[in-house]
């Protein structure tokens, strides 16, 4: 079958695309016929050999995928329609994945928005509910509110109750934002000051941060009384944020790290119950993930260059059939 591999650490520019072995699934897999991949950043990371997964080379980048069951087992039935994720891997043909990372996907997704799914709204789900510990009524500012995580957890605080605000670099951006999920939208440069206006001086609840680098100490600034600001990532590319604490104190704010990946792996059936709490939010139109961009199989390393230079909209998606 065919599948990307990373042959050698020298970023996207240098995956290749291979005749490899079909998997053969261990007893607690499911065999999936892809027909999608999401682009996701730690895929860019792998190609670097800059994420905290260091798999042997070579190897098969790939976190998303949507596609069928090709045969019975594990609770699943051939033909089934899937989304799933794993560590890598997932950009082939076929690939076989743990049971406990598979799940059924609602006949009202197609399998792009599926392959849009697994990581970034689990990331968001347990962002919000588990670490920032999300009321209805609260509000959240995204950052990054294009994105695939940022559109997710638009997408997420909605159907938990909280009114949002997404902070974007463009208008283009914030209009893609707005047709996620967005309630108001800001422009990055002066973000805090309009922030304050929209909320009454009042600031906000939550914000996710998946930029990092020098937006960090004015996400600190948006902060209400009790706020709490998540740490996602740093996609700006900027070094990693310090926090002087008696910024904290004074307001009563926390600072909480978001490591989904982490948490969920280390805990079976974690993702299950997740995904259980989003499937409502799936059937009723709450969330409907915004597909950006679908690149053949072939151009897997430019889809990771596109989203590195920053000029994708929500979830880059490659079509593998």
């Amino acid at each position: 079958m065919r599948a990307v591999q990373v042959t050698r650490l020298d970023g996207p520019q240098a995956l290749e695309i291979n005749d490899v072995a079909a998997p053969q699934p261990a007893a607690h897999e499911v065999l999936i016929d892809v027909h999608r991949v999401g682009i996701s950043f730690p895929d860019l990371l792998l190609s670097r050999g800059q994420y905290q997964l260091k798999p042997e080379l070579p190897f098969t980048p790939g976190v998303d995928i949507a596609g069928t069951v090709a045969a019975d087992g594990n609770g699943f039935t051939a033909g089934q329609r899937v989304a799933a994720v794993v560590p890598y891997g997932g950009g082939a043909e076929q690939v076989a994945v743990p049971a406990m990372f598979t799940f059924p996907l609602p006949d009202r997704l197609d399998y792009e928005q599926g392959a849009a799914l697994p990581m970034n709204y689990l990331t968001a789900e347990f962002a919000l509910a588990e670490r920032a510990g999300l009321r209805s009524g609260e509000t959240v500012l995204v950052h990054g509110a294009a994105g695939g995580v940022g559109t997710a957890t638009l997408q997420v605080a909605k159907g938990l109750g909280a009114t949002t605000i997404g902070v974007v670099s463009t208008e283009e951006k914030a209009e893609f934002a707005r047709a996620a999920g967005a309630d108001h939208t800001v422009l990055v440069d002066g973000f805090k000051d309009r922030v304050k206006e929209l909320t009454g001086g009042q600031g906000v609840d939550v914000v996710l941060d998946v930029v990092g680098g020098d937006i960090f100490t004015d996400s600190l600034r948006c902060l209400g009384s009790q706020g709490r600001l998540l740490v996602v990532g740093f996609a700006a590319g900027q070094g990693i944020p310090e926090v002087k604490v008696n910024r904290l104190l004074l307001n009563n704010t926390d600072v909480r790290g978001v490591g989904w990946g982490e948490y969920a792996m280390k805990r079976p059936g974690y993702m299950q119950e997740q995904w259980q709490r989003l499937l409502p939010l799936m059937e009723d139109g709450t969330i409907t993930p915004p597909v950006g961009k679908v690149y053949p199989l072939e151009q897997f390393g430019q889809a990771l260059i596109d989203m590195d230079n920053r000029l994708t909209l929500g979830k880059s998606v490659i079509a593998v059939r």
